[in-house]
This record gives structure tokens, sequence and C-alpha cells, in this order.
């Protein structure tokens, strides 16, 4: 691939990504990362991207709006949101991750009595409308892209709470690089959160296997169940029985 191609393709990756580490993007490409940072500087000096704690991130980082992403596979969604939803049961204290699928759950969860915490804003003025639902906001910095509370401030107010069940959103997960996410400060709200519960429950659909993001929040040792819409990987089904967590999806 010509320089000129492989600078254009690199910028549409990241683009599809939103953030892209640098090892990723050597992996992706072939090169060495040291080709891959002067790609990457070209970019960034056209102001098409910009530099982030190991790696890099579109410039406008809500080119790809929520609702958008909130539309995608919804019906997947959906579909683990309700599987998940299953091991809620009265008098738990949960925790509810920002993400796309894990605002899905309030569906299922609306006429039970629970007391959750959570730092996503649309899940917290759509379960308003449920007394029987005991809502508590982390607070923090308002993230837009994601329509989260993060950073520092939310990770210390979840340092004081503790959680029998924690349900997480993830961008990407495979068995190497565990976990991830793509906003660094979402992170150290998750990686928390992890600490603070007792059961963790990961809800990714099909299209996130085998796909990482910049930071890794978690391994899959710290986790008790992996929810998915559809039969994964049987790389997976294999870790999982090796691993002691269990891997739930539609049979």
């Amino acid at each position: 691939m010509m320089k000129a191609q492989r600078v254009t393709a690199i910028l549409e990756y990241v683009k599809e990504k939103e953030s892209v580490s640098l090892d990723e993007l050597v992996d992706r490409f072939g090169v060495s990362k040291n080709t891959i940072r002067r790609d990457i500087q070209e970019l960034v000096d056209e102001e098409q991207l910009v530099k982030v704690y190991g790696g890099v991130s579109i410039s406008k980082p809500l080119t790809v709006p929520y609702q958008d992403r909130k539309v995608k596979q919804f019906h997947e969604k959906q579909k683990l949101a309700k599987l998940a939803a299953e091991f809620i049961e009265d008098g738990d204290i949960i925790f509810i991750d920002s993400g796309t699928t894990t605002v899905e759950l309030l569906d299922f969860i609306k006429y039970k009595n629970v007391t959750i915490v959570t730092n996503n804003l649309d899940f917290t003025l759509d379960a308003s409308a449920y007394p029987n639902l005991n809502i508590y906001s982390t607070g923090g910095v308002f993230e837009r892209s994601t329509r989260s509370y993060v950073g520092t401030e939310s990770a210390e107010v979840i340092q004081k709470y503790n959680f029998n069940k924690a349900f997480m959103a993830s961008t990407g997960l495979s068995l190497d690089k565990g976990i991830t996410n793509s906003s660094p400060l979402e992170t150290q709200v998750k990686a928390k959160v992890i600490k603070k519960s007792e059961q963790v429950f990961i809800l990714v659909d099909h299209t996130k296997f085998d796909k990482y993001a910049l930071t890794t929040y978690c391994d899959f040792d710290d986790i008790d169940y992996l929810i998915t819409d559809q039969e994964p990987p049987q790389a997976y089904i294999k870790h999982s029985q090796q691993n002691q967590y269990e891997v739930i999806f539609p049979r």
C-alpha cells in the first residue's frame, strides 16, 4: 500500500473506531510503529486527528452521534438486555454503566424494587418515571459523546458505594486485550466499579468480539458473566470454561 493510500485508510479506520491505539494500527496496517507515528503526525498536523495517551482519536468525537449508536443493533441489544435483567432481583443494589446496550435494561426492570447507581444521563431521566427504582447519579464531568458522567470525581463517588451486581458496557473485547473502552475518562469509572461489585456482568452484542479499543478497564478473570445476543466464537466458550466466568446467550 502506498503511503498516501495508507494515511487515508488510517483516517477512515480511526473515524470508524473513534479512538485507536498505536499497537492496533501497527497490527492493522502491517508497518512499524515509527511509520504509524509519522502517518499519524500528518493527520494531526492537518487537524484530522488528535493524539491521546497511547493512541489517536478523531478530532470531533461527536461525528457518530449517540442516538445513531443507540439505534444500531437495537434488537440485538434488547435481546441481551432481557437476558441480563433476569439476574436482577428485588432488593439488589446495582450499577448500570453508560452505554447504548446497558440503557436498554430499563424496559425489563422498571417494575422491580432495586437501588441503581448510574453514570448515564439518559437512564437517570428515563428511570425517574418509576418511583420503585431508587436512582443515584455519580455526577462528574459530562461527556456528550456518550451521555455519561466521567472522570476522577465520578470515580471517587463510586468508591463510597457497594454493589452486589454491576452491568457494564464495552467498546470491544478480545482474549488478549480483555474488556476495553475508547474513553480513558470513562475507564477510570468502569475500573472502580469492577472493584466495588460482588458480581460483574459484561453486556456486548456480537459485533464487539475480537475487537479492542484504546484502554482496558478489566480482564476476564474480573468478571462473572459475559452476556451477548448470539453464540460467540468457540474460543470464548472454551476460555470461559477455563477461567470461571459464564457466557450467556439466547439458546
